[in-house]
């Protein structure tokens, strides 16, 4: 049996071994390389107050997508989602997330990832530039090749490297608890103070919010495929499996995060330089020397050729349907996912350190965005759908300070300042946590209530 009836409502529902089978096909899609690097680098920054960065690191990047995969869910898909706005801001913001999860920030970060935890390690004599510009260039060569077929990857690595790292996790663990001498190290770097809150802005370095708006439809159609045709027990199901999935991240966020404060105690690390790479190479050759250390190297290389291959897919997929013809010229699946791959071939050389820190401004801009969009549905049907030139407000006064934030902080990576737009930016409330927007965000709600009330506008209007 596939699926059970349930008697109250007579509807057709999940047994418990397919709720399991969609709880951990979720796992699967949110748990890559890039999760397993930052919960360790909080913990090795945050030290003997790891505890309240995680919880700030867990709600963004834990509760956030879990409630992004429910609002889509019941949106009927991220592009009806971001409908409510205008059509033209579904096609953007779509975009926008694609080229962020994809070939400007995650999809190079997969060859920068595997590189330093897999090589770096052991060629500490070869100059780093040319060690990476080959490793790169083989790396995303095979990803290519891969992309043509990834559903034959997904059956074979997919299922099997969840569970080695899962497995990998437990023992890294279980030798942290026994072999750790006691003690922590003091806070350090950006977590020196506020680690709460600077836990939950680097919660936004999974993507996992921008990634969970375009799984929820997948998670819901793999859950429609089990036998279950009633939409509200979809939407039910697709709930269940996003908590278990939340659970499951949660538990493996706090053991990440506590070896790397271990990580830390042992060996201290330069936030400036250093990545959560560093921190698990620091750990597994403390623990067990470099034979833990290469192969721990060999599963990074295997998970992110695997995410590798299944973004550059994505990517391909998702311009070959919106532009399947650029400048005269027919562009298909193969032409994009080539681009793409050339293009994340040169960005990942420029090395995990550099892509974390500009990504960083990028993702204050659209996480903020992507917050609102989320909440807002989240209240539609008590209070969005009534007031529907909310969607519209909302998400523009928080996409402006985001953008001037994003601008700031872009200008102050690459060594420059400008002290006028500092300047505006410190004065709106909570701007020292880099919340800046959320005041933006409620004068948004205010004006889109008393605009709808105005100029009242059906759904289908608003719109368009």
């Amino acid at each position: 049996m596939t699926d059970t009836r349930n008697a109250t409502t007579g509807t057709t529902a999940l047994n418990g071994r397919n709720r399991i089978l969609a709880t951990f096909t979720f796992f699967s899609m949110f748990f890559g390389a890039g999760n397993l690097i930052f919960p360790p680098f909080v913990g090795a920054q945050a030290g003997d107050h790891t505890t309240f960065a995680s919880i700030g690191f867990i709600v963004s990047a834990v509760g956030l997508p879990i409630l992004g995969v429910v609002a889509v869910s019941f949106a009927g898909g991220f592009e009806r989602l971001a409908n409510r706005v205008s059509n033209r801001f579904a096609l953007i913001l779509g975009m926008a997330i694609i080229l962020t999860i994809g070939p400007c920030f995650a999809i190079p970060r997969t060859a920068t990832t595997s590189f330093e935890m897999a090589i770096v390690p052991f060629t500490p004599a070869l100059p780093t530039g040319l060690t990476q510009f080959v490793y790169s260039l083989v790396f995303f060569a095979v990803s290519y090749l891969l992309s043509q077929h990834p559903e034959k990857l997904s059956k074979t690595l997919g299922k099997f490297m969840g569970p080695l790292l899962l497995v990998l996790i437990a023992i890294l663990f279980v030798f942290c608890v026994i072999r750790h001498p006691g003690g922590f190290a003091a806070p350090m770097g950006d977590y020196a103070n506020g680690q709460m809150a600077r836990g939950f802005l680097d919660g936004y370095q999974t993507m996992d919010l921008l990634a969970a708006l375009y799984f929820g439809i997948v998670i819901s159609a793999n859950v429609r495929s089990m036998g279950v045709d009633d939409e509200s027990q979809v939407r039910r199901e697709t709930a269940l499996a996003g908590v278990g999935t939340g659970l499951l991240l949660i538990v493996i966020y706090g053991v990440l995060a506590y070896m790397g404060a271990v990580s830390g105690s042992i060996a201290s690390i330069d936030p400036s330089h250093d990545t959560g790479a560093t921190v698990l190479t620091n750990l597994t050759s403390a623990m067990f020397g470099p034979f833990g250390t290469a192969f721990v190297g060999l599963v990074f290389i295997i998970a992110c050729l695997n995410v590798c291959t299944g973004l550059i897919s994505t990517c391909g997929t998702y311009f070959q349907n919106h532009f399947p013809v650029v400048a005269g010229r027919r562009m298909n699946y193969r032409r994009w996912g080539a681009m793409f791959t050339v293009f994340s071939f040169v960005v990942s050389n420029a090395g995990l350190s550099m892509i974390i820190k500009v990504s960083v401004p990028v993702l204050s801009a659209l996480y903020p965005i992507a917050i609102v969009l989320v909440v807002l549905s989240m209240v539609d049907r008590v209070f969005s759908s009534r007031f529907p030139r909310v969607y519209f407000w909302t998400v523009l006064l928080t996409g402006i300070a985001a953008a001037l934030h994003c601008v700031s902080s872009l200008v102050a990576v690459f060594g420059g300042s400008l002290p006028w737009l500092d300047a505006t930016l410190a004065l709106l409330p909570f701007a020292d946590a880099q919340l800046g927007w959320l005041c933006p965000a409620l004068v948004g709600m205010i004006v889109g209530v008393i605009d709808s009330r105005v100029r009242p506008v059906g759904r289908q209007a608003a719109q368009r």
